[in-house]
Order: C-alpha cells, then sequence, then structure tokens
C-alpha cells in the first residue's frame, strides 16, 4: 500500500479534497480535472469495482484497514491524516471516515446505455444533487434499465449524488442527452413509448398509462415548475400519482420511486 503519512492539512497534495462543501467551486475543480469524489468505504469499493480508477484516498488511520485490499491494488496514493485533519481539510466532518478521488470516465452514446433496455428513467433539469441520488437509487433497486439526463441536470457523480444513491451511480447505466429539444421524440422512434409525470389536464393514473407497453421512457420534470411545455407535450403519454385531495404533487424523489414501482410491475 502506498500510505502517505500527513500532518499539514494545507498540503497541496491534498487539492482534490478541499472545500468540499463549496458546490460551484466543486464543480469547476473536478470539470478541470475530470474527477469525482467518493464517500465511505462501501461507495468507494463500488467505485474501484465499477472501472472507476483512483486518483488518490485520503482516510483517518482507523479506516486503513477496512479499505487494505483497494489500497494494496492500486499505486495511487493514500493520505492518512488524524480524523480532525481530514475533517479541516474537506470542511466538515468525514464521519464515514475515508474519501477517494477517482477519474471520471468518458460518458457513453445514447445508443450504448439503451441497447437491451425496456425501463429507462428520462430527468429534465433536476437541479438538487440529492434528489438526482434518490432518483438513481429508485431505478436500481426496482429494476430499471438505464437513466438519461437533461443537460442541465445535476451531475450524478458529485459526491452527496454518489452517497444518497448508495452508489447506484456506478451500476446502472447512465448518459447526457445530446439533445434537449427533441429528445422525447427520438426514443419514441427507438421504440420507448414516453409517460411524463405532470400534472397536464389529459394525465392518466400511472397504472393505466403504463399497462401493458414494452420498453418504457419513464419522464420526470425538475423540483420547481416539473417539466417544460415542450416536454409534457412531446411525451407520447402523460401519467399522474392519483393522490388524496388536497394533495397534488409529490417531492419528485418520492414520486419516482412510486412510478418506478408502479411502472415495473406493468
Amino acid at each position: 500500500m502506498n500510505l502517505v503519512p500527513l500532518e499539514d492539512p494545507a498540503d497541496p497534495r491534498l487539492a482534490d479534497y478541499r472545500d468540499l462543501r463549496d458546490v460551484q467551486l466543486r464543480k469547476s475543480l473536478e470539470t478541470e480535472h475530470g474527477m469525482f469524489l467518493a464517500e465511505g468505504e462501501k461507495v468507494i469499493r463500488r467505485a474501484v469495482s465499477a472501472g472507476f480508477a483512483p486518483r488518490s484516498f485520503l482516510m483517518a488511520p482507523r479506516w486503513v484497514d477496512g479499505l487494505a485490499d483497494v489500497l494494496s491494488a492500486t499505486d495511487a496514493p493514500c493520505y492518512v491524516l488524524p480524523e480532525e485533519l481530514a475533517s479541516e481539510v474537506a470542511g466538515f466532518h468525514v464521519h464515514r471516515g475515508a474519501l477517494a478521488s477517482l477519474n471520471r470516465t468518458p460518458l457513453p452514446p445514447v445508443a450504448e446505455v439503451l441497447a437491451g433496455a425496456r425501463s429507462v428513467l428520462v430527468l429534465e433539469d433536476l437541479v438538487d444533487h440529492t434528489n438526482v441520488g434518490a432518483v438513481f437509487r429508485s431505478g436500481a433497486a426496482l429494476g430499471f434499465d438505464a437513466v438519461l439526463l437533461a443537460p442541465r441536470c445535476a451531475d450524478p457523480l458529485y459526491r452527496r449524488s454518489i452517497k444518497v444513491a448508495m452508489g447506484a451511480v456506478f451500476t446502472l447505466p447512465w448518459t447526457r442527452l445530446p439533445d434537449w429539444a427533441d429528445a422525447l421524440p427520438s426514443l419514441s422512434a427507438l421504440g420507448f413509448t414516453t409517460v411524463a409525470l405532470t400534472l397536464a389536464d389529459d394525465a392518466t393514473p400511472i397504472e393505466d398509462a403504463v399497462a401493458g407497453l414494452d420498453r418504457v421512457a419513464l419522464v420526470l420534470g425538475s423540483e420547481g415548475h416539473g417539466l417544460s411545455g415542450r416536454w409534457e407535450q412531446s411525451a407520447d403519454r402523460r401519467a399522474i400519482i392519483p393522490m388524496r385531495e388536497g394533495i397534488d404533487s409529490l417531492n419528485v424523489a418520492a414520486a419516482s420511486a412510486v412510478a418506478c414501482y408502479v411502472t415495473a410491475r406493468r
């Protein structure tokens, strides 16, 4: 193992791990260097198992043994700091004990992600990383085959997304759609029935909208205003989750779980 004990939280070798709470700074840094962070032993293992190459690791001494096999399989340095110093670097208490910086891989083309898929999630402009991670977790748990993201969706490989998804972003194939305007008609042309979750007047209960369909693309909109008018109208079908009177919507993460469950049992 390439263990590197450090005592200075300002050491330049720790640059990948600084200011983890600053979303805009992290987006800039991670884009510039083509990397992302994974937090916690389980998530780090899943990232490495999925083929992402480690750049380095950061952990307190008591977490080294638990990841010894992962550390021994790479030449990437493992920076070992006392817990209080690791927290100073990250900007918060690293209660899961270990962080890893890993290299991103090129996003696959849409056709590759959809090959053999029957159930797909399509996300338009979800901006909250927690929600993106939760949608991935629901999709993976309930048997969906892939996720497609509009260009402005939050990053599934942001640390918070990965953490909430419990590593599902590493196992569920995904990519970004190159063309927002005609994304849904393009999916229809590939044989998917696009079903948009919306409060539109012609929306039918989700159970009816997906019943008997072969290939389904379940479409979810942003946390605030939901789907854009273009996507809502260009979907093949519009669906609603029936609710008690006086309640007209769920958080997009909760809605995705319900809709995935129903769709998986079509």
